[in-house]
């Protein structure tokens, strides 16, 4: 099938370039990396300036693909405004494979320190850690023809699969951590991904997919807390039955036990700390099969017989909390669409694993910026406004007074 022609990038739509330069100190100690194998001196494309571009391309929508991308850096008041010169497809697609994703973590570490709580709910004020996400999600891409060619013949899919196994704050309202694996078994699990980069002071909340004793037994060892939903099928022995106060109850809070996990022919894989379940009534739905697709009666997702099974280490938090707690789980997902709708991440300008990180980071700072700007969390209005300002659509008084009103 022909693809549509890139539509051609004007220097009319490529405005507000002057909030770029802020981005100059922030990524200019980026701008030797990968330049050690240069003998030559002679490299054009710097990191920095790669990540300045990547920029460009998440907070301008003219700017849609790797070609418009590389059309865009043929302006002259980008080369200025950026401080990179014209580059052409090949050289973009091979730096990637140059720079080094984890210098951008460097960043994104220092950008956090500088963003603050975005009207914390106050009734989690008396959690002593950190109410981090945990999840991941999926892109996929379409790799050289050669290798997509093994693949269809391999796996009978000619796509390669990428999970980013994502870390995100509630109370800053973005994401301190992202991981990419390639989409397989292994070292990619879930549930193993997590197990090496547990933090401590932390209160992980997470879906059913992490479910694992070793998980559990090593956050606790890492002094920090976890909030779990379990499968339905589970098996677990009820120590201490607990009352429901009425602001549990208000909460469809139907049980709330101290419990040992895991069968009783099974001891020595049981969790090596006091667990404690709380059960939550909800709408039961079931499985759709793969010939109703289009049935709206069923879903996707597992089946759910009407109850949500949340285990915790948290003895003493209000089962009403806990509610909270996994009702805010959502905002992950809601972060995934930002990320891949809205800023365009379904669309990778790099296939390699480093380029995509560098995306993804990328990704990330653009969510800080639009927190450190604006002084709110990243929304879909916010990030419009920004982006009619870069297209000249709206003024800068009128951005300003966007922003004026997010503070009120």
């Amino acid at each position: 099938m022909l693809q549509p022609l890139p539509i051609p990038v004007d220097a009319e739509v490529i405005r507000g370039l002057k909030y770029f330069d802020q981005l100059d100190a922030l990524l200019k100690r980026l701008h030797e990396v990968g330049c050690a194998r240069d003998a030559a001196r002679n490299r054009k494309l710097h990191y920095d300036q790669y990540c300045m571009l990547i920029l460009l391309f998440l907070f301008n929508p003219a700017v849609k693909s790797l070609r418009s991308l590389q059309q865009t850096s043929e302006l002259k008041n980008v080369q200025k405004k950026l401080g990179c010169p014209r580059i052409s497809l090949g050289s973009f697609s091979e730096s990637a494979d140059v720079f080094d994703p984890e210098r951008l973590k460097e960043i994104i570490g220092e950008l956090g320190q500088r963003l603050e709580p975005h009207n914390r709910d106050p009734r989690l004020k008396d959690l002593r850690d950190t109410v981090t996400l945990v999840d991941a999600t999926l892109l996929t891409a379409l790799p050289r023809m050669a290798e997509a060619s093994f693949l269809k013949a391999k796996t009978g899919s000619g796509l390669v699969k990428w999970r980013l196994h994502t870390h995100f704050e509630v109370d800053r309202h973005v994401p301190i951590r992202i991981d990419i694996t390639r989409a397989a078994g292994g070292a990619a699990d879930e549930r193993a991904v997590l197990e090496r980069t547990i933090d401590s002071d932390r209160l992980y909340v997470m879906d059913r997919g992490y479910a694992k004793f070793r998980l559990f037994n090593k956050i606790v060892a890492a002094r920090s807390s976890y909030l779990c939903r379990i499968r339905d099928n589970s098996a677990w022995e009820v120590v201490e039955e607990r009352p429901l106060s009425p602001a549990a109850v208000a909460e469809r809070v139907t049980q709330d036990v101290l419990i040992t996990l895991g069968a009783s022919s099974k001891k020595k894989t049981r969790p090596d700390h006091k667990m404690r379940l709380i059960t939550i009534q909800c709408k039961p739905h079931r499985k759709a099969g793969r010939s109703s697709r289009y049935n709206r009666k069923g879903s996707t997702g597992p089946a759910c017989d009407g109850e949500l099974r949340l285990v915790t280490n948290l003895l003493d938090v209000p089962a009403e909390v806990i509610a909270l707690l996994y009702h805010y789980r959502w905002t992950i997902e809601i972060f995934f669409r930002f990320f891949k709708q809205i800023l365009g991440c379904r669309h990778l300008l790099s296939h390699s694993q480093n380029g995509i990180e560098i995306q993804t980071y990328c990704a990330i700072i653009a969510c800080m910026l639009i927190s450190l700007w604006t002084g709110k969390k990243p929304t879909l209005r916010t990030y419009e406004m920004i982006c009619w300002y870069l297209l000249g659509v709206a003024d800068l008084e009128e951005m300003l007074g966007h922003i004026a009103k997010l503070k009120e």
